[in-house]
């Protein structure tokens, strides 16, 4: 009977989505960040073409965060809080952000967490996001790559992590032993 329980308390931990809102169309969680599949795309008040545009997007790749879905349809918040709907076929999974720091001058990428300035990126400025660790993302910005710290990027959680490799670990107490 012991073990029939614990069976039944590892079932319902691996099924129950700890109060996350899944999406009734996708399967996906909700909210969640994606990007803008090309360089035309429009916000609409509501979730079909009758309803008219709010907002025409020129910016190919701009992240903006899915917050409700209806069939083939995505409600959206951008970078902006322009809140509306955006058909589905606009948008990709690929993660993007844009850099948003306090500064005027915008954000430093690093070659490594804590380690030598390889530039710098201005803010508003559309990065692509390859990999988010605790506090730092790793991105690619006009052919550079480097690590940013994961506060001045919008289109990143604070507590997301993604596409980190198993050896993750290894690399984190070779950085810490190098500073």
């Amino acid at each position: 009977m012991k073990y029939l329980i614990i069976f039944f308390i590892i079932i319902f931990y691996l099924t129950s989505t700890n109060g996350e809102q899944i999406g009734g169309d996708t399967g996906l969680k909700l909210p969640r960040y994606v990007s803008l599949k090309s360089n035309d795309a429009n916000l609409r008040i509501g979730s079909s073409t009758n309803y008219p545009i709010k907002i025409k997007y020129v910016i190919k790749n701009l992240p903006v965060e899915i917050i409700d879905e209806n069939k083939n349809w995505r409600k959206i918040i951008d970078f902006e809080k322009n809140t509306g709907w955006m058909h589905k076929s606009l948008l990709k999974g690929n993660r993007y952000a844009i850099i948003d720091t306090p500064y005027q001058e915008g954000s430093q990428i690093l070659h490594k967490p804590k380690g030598n300035v390889i530039g710098k990126i201005g803010n508003r400025n559309v990065v692509r996001v390859l990999k988010c660790l605790n506090k730092w993302c790793y991105i690619n910005y006009d052919k550079h790559s480097g690590w940013i710290i994961k506060s001045n990027l919008w289109g990143v959680y604070n507590n997301e992590t993604f596409n980190i490799p198993f050896y993750q670990k290894i690399i984190n107490l070779i950085w810490k032993i190098n500073i």
